[in-house]
């Protein structure tokens, strides 16, 4: 079996983009038309602990970890560079707007890529801001 998104229909990613944007129905449609596990993934990218378990109790752990290494984690993007496509890799890095992965994915990676990672970068910043407001509390 094939790990990674580049197993995807260019549709189903174009699909999976505007359900990260926040969009119920292009969610709802992935849910219902035979890929649930892309319509968890779009809601692990947002910090979605039931989804996370979900993609892991359900044989998509790689999705789960493709989410950590989007967050960042060194150990979550060595997995995903020595278990997936390079695109995957870079992906997740261009999510963190790393100018280098951007670079690769113009040039090597699907360009639907670049467009769920410019989703997911908006998505991130948003959530950064709405963490550190002055009504936040952080225990």
């Amino acid at each position: 079996m094939t790990l990674g998104l580049e197993k995807y229909d260019i549709k189903i990613l174009l699909a999976l983009t505007k359900s990260i944007a926040g969009r119920k129905d292009f969610f709802h449609w992935l849910l219902k038309n035979g890929y649930p596990e892309l319509a968890a993934f779009s809601n692990a990218i947002r910090g979605d602990i039931e989804a996370m378990k979900w993609l892991c109790q359900h044989g998509f752990n790689w999705l789960a970890i493709l989410s950590n290494a989007i967050d960042g984690d060194d150990r979550a993007r060595v997995w995903i560079g020595k278990n997936t496509k390079m695109c995957n890799l870079m992906f997740a890095m261009a999510c963190r707007e790393d100018v280098d992965a951007i670079k690769w994915l113009m040039q090597m990676g699907p360009k639907v890529f670049l467009m769920m990672a410019k989703e997911v970068s908006t998505v991130l910043e948003t959530q950064a801001l709405e963490n550190q407001g002055p009504y936040v509390l952080h225990f």
